[in-house]
């Protein structure tokens, strides 16, 4: 039996403090593909997106994550990134004293496993920064120390074009940002799609849909995953609210 290509994700079940927050997800992300998983505040999203990158904070308690049939569940972060995994985080932390491009080619070394020539680092860099409108001065700016929200999320994305993963879970990206920076944002990860990377786009409304199209969408609500469709789902659900989806799972037996 062939194992199965992707992100797989299976019956997974994650705790944080003994409470279970997911509760048996199954999904399975390819490479060329774009799926979007919406729900509520509370649904789950961002806990999932944190267990599937291995924080230790969150617990699988059952279920497994597989990354192109290498079994991932049981291994810490930096092992699942040198597997081709990436998370782009809803909030992300400040690193006071590091400079981003310090971190950035630190970051490049440990998941490529070898030395970065300085050229190449900055041939490289610089052209990603042109592609999301990012001043050079950026690279010694400490790690998100006093950036604005939408300084971090281009970072973010910054990090996803430097590490050129085979995964990438972007985790509330529009969180936080105006009009002009998220078109920004969106254009640099419609750049970075294609056959070689799957995305799972984490967001909890519709309008960054509108600039990164999924083929497919799923809702998440109380840990499981209630409706999966193609992107005329998140127009339903931007029309409809997430009440109407809630009702009709509830009476499918769905949530419980």
């Amino acid at each position: 039996m062939t194992e199965e290509r992707g992100l797989v994700i299976r019956d997974l079940h994650v705790a944080v403090d003994d409470k279970e927050i997911i509760k048996g997800l199954s999904l399975v992300v390819r490479k060329g593909e774009i799926h979007a998983l919406m729900g509520p505040n509370g649904s789950g999203k961002s806990t999932l997106a944190n267990a599937l990158m291995g924080h230790p904070g969150y617990t699988i308690t059952a279920g497994e994550v597989l990354l192109d049939g290498v079994n991932l569940t049981d291994e810490p972060a930096d092992v699942r990134a040198r597997h081709g995994l990436f998370l782009a985080f809803q909030y992300p932390t400040a690193v006071p004293g590091v400079s981003m491009g310090n971190f950035l080619r630190l970051a490049m070394k440990a998941v490529q496993g070898r030395e970065i020539p300085p050229m190449e680092f900055r041939r490289t860099v610089q052209e990603q920064m042109k592609r999301l409108k990012m001043d050079s001065a950026f690279l010694s700016r400490y790690v998100n120390e006093g950036f604005s929200g939408g300084e971090k999320k281009r970072a973010e994305i910054l990090q996803l074009a430097l590490l050129r993963p085979r995964y990438a879970i972007l985790d509330e990206t529009d969180s936080g940002l105006d009009i002009d920076a998220l078109r920004i944002v969106a254009e640099g990860v419609n750049a970075l799609a294609g056959p070689e990377i799957g995305i799972l786009l984490i967001t909890h409304y519709q309008r960054l849909l509108q600039y990164i199209r999924p083929q497919f969408v799923h809702v998440l609500v109380d840990g499981r995953l209630i409706r999966s469709g193609g992107p005329e789902l998140a127009e339903e659900l931007e029309a409809r609210g997430y009440d109407w989806i809630i009702q009709h799972a509830a009476v499918s037996g769905e949530v419980r």
